[in-house]
């Protein structure tokens, strides 16, 4: 297994231990998961580096890390819904969103053709990332409702977009 790929599985690795350290619930917790988070978020921007820089992009890879950043921002998403700082209806805005960009990227694999991040998806997940993040910090409501805000416009933004750009891969008379 490449480095790139290495420092993926330690993404998915650091998840549960996010988890756990969340619903442990011990003095500082909250910090201590932050610092997690941002260790894995950072792996993500490591990986990628690696892969592009050193040639070392697989096809497990391209499979497991956008998997890994789903999992690890739903997760933690999950738990501000049950601690009640995130509504559910905007968490299901998110999964929503992410379930029919995944779809819409099986179907433009099967018609030969993979569609690569695109600029909106990524800063999606910096907006993401830097709010959740933020969030740790036991925020006043405004700032937290600006940061849901802010993940909902860009979850949104950046789905239409996928959709607007790769509308030829849907066949509206297959339906």
């Amino acid at each position: 297994m490449n480095t790139a790929n290495k420092l993926t599985m330690f993404r998915i690795v650091l998840i549960p231990v996010v988890l756990l350290v969340l619903y442990i619930n011990f003095p500082g917790s909250n910090y201590t998961a932050m610092i997690l988070f941002i260790v894995a978020g950072l792996t993500d921007i490591a990986d990628g580096y690696i892969a592009r820089k050193k040639g070392q992009e697989t096809d497990f890879g391209k499979f497991i890390d956008p998997l890994a950043d789903k999992i690890l921002v739903i997760s933690v998403m999950l738990w501000f819904v049950e601690e009640g700082y995130i509504p559910a209806w905007a968490m299901l805005i998110v999964i929503v969103r992410e379930f029919l960009v995944t779809g819409l990227r099986l179907i433009a694999v099967d018609n030969g053709r993979v569609i690569a991040a695109a600029m909106s998806g990524k800063i999606k997940t910096i907006v993401t990332m830097i709010c959740l993040t933020a969030m740790f910090l036991e925020l006043r409501e405004w700032m937290i409702d600006i940061c849901i805000g802010a993940i909902i416009v860009t979850t949104v933004f950046s789905g239409v977009e996928y959709f607007i750009k790769n509308r030829d891969m849907i066949k509206w008379d297959k339906f």
